[in-house]
């Protein structure tokens, strides 16, 4: 079953009289218990693109210029575009989750963590504080914190990275969400954390039955949690498969360059050198006609100067955004 269903999404940043396409018509979907990883270098638009489901994109700059956001869940069957922000505050943590990047930054450092979460919880349920109280306990022991009863007291300057991360989670999960987008959830923390907050998610998904949007520039996370795997280069995405798909037959030039630069665990042994992907992702402000990536792409011809590329224009039956794909 298909729980979200995005169509033709633009999202617009107008800077210093230039307008930005941050986010260029993309159109997935999400289904009930899928993981769907989304790559991408930094400035590729994925966090954007999330923000933008949940209308949280700052105005000014930013503004969502076009595009459709289906939600069918419990209780809710609509295009989450056209609701009011009243509305809206009633399908974010509620239906669909975000864990962001930088927990320190995300999190109010004038209250304690406990009075966050139970902010969290109250917003959406009609409990009084003490039972609010008792399930943030519950959700710190859930995410695997030590010692919930001293913890929920503490503010997040007193708790290390992987606890704020926790923390986190156990907010983005406090009303049962059916959907959490987990943003670079690993983003900062050493490789012991990294793995056991990803345990963590993937623990709680099957719990749950919860469906993730796991953004990340890591492809040894998606390789290892995803179902599905979408590629996203200057505000588009260039490429959409399953997980298989994509890293036994990658079709678009940017994917396939970013896979070799990743090492394979014996060559970091050896000392190889890392592949390199030459040039630069062009300005959103400028963007050149036909293809973005042409000015890196070593198999760029005439026609990726001009025209402009569909989502499937070598009809090989899922989004690759290059006309010699098949070459």
């Amino acid at each position: 079953m298909t729980l979200l269903d995005v169509k033709n999404l633009c999202t617009e940043f107008r800077v210093d009289g230039k307008v930005l396409k941050a986010v260029d018509s993309a159109s997935f979907h999400l289904k009930r218990g899928e993981t769907l990883g989304i790559v991408g270098e930094s400035g590729c638009g994925k966090s954007v693109m999330a923000l933008s489901l949940l209308k949280l994109i700052p105005s000014p700059p930013g503004h969502i210029a076009s595009g459709s956001v289906f939600l069918k869940t419990d209780g809710v069957d609509a295009d989450l575009m056209t609701l009011s922000e009243n509305e809206m505050l009633k399908i974010r943590g509620a239906k669909i989750s975000m864990i962001f990047q930088d927990p320190l930054v995300s999190l109010d450092p004038v209250y304690t963590i406990g009075n966050q979460i139970i902010e969290a919880i109250r917003s959406h349920n009609s409990v009084g504080h003490k039972d609010a109280k008792a399930r943030a306990l519950k959700l710190l022991d859930l995410v695997g914190m030590p010692d919930p009863a001293a913890r929920i007291k503490e503010y997040p300057h007193q708790l290390s990275g992987g606890m704020r991360q926790r923390v986190m989670i156990a907010m983005a999960l406090a009303c049962s969400p059916e959907i959490l987008i987990a943003d670079e959830p690993t983003t900062s923390l050493d490789v012991t954390i990294q793995a056991q907050i990803l345990e963590l998610i993937s623990r709680l998904q099957k719990e749950l039955g919860m469906s993730v949007m796991l953004i990340t520039h890591d492809f040894g996370i998606v390789a290892e949690m995803a179902d599905r795997v979408m590629v996203m280069y200057a505000g588009q995405i260039v490429e959409e498969g399953s997980t298989d798909e994509i890293f036994n037959s990658p079709k678009h030039p940017y994917t396939q360059a970013l896979l070799k630069a990743v090492l394979p665990a014996e060559k970091k042994m050896r000392g190889a050198t890392l592949s390199t992907i030459p040039g630069r992702v062009p300005d959103l402000g400028d963007l050149p006609k036909g293809c973005y990536f042409q000015n890196r792409c070593s198999r760029v011809k005439d026609r990726c100067r001009i025209e402009s590329v569909p989502n499937d224009p070598c009809g090989i039956g899922r989004v690759v955004r290059c006309f010699y794909c098949n070459e």
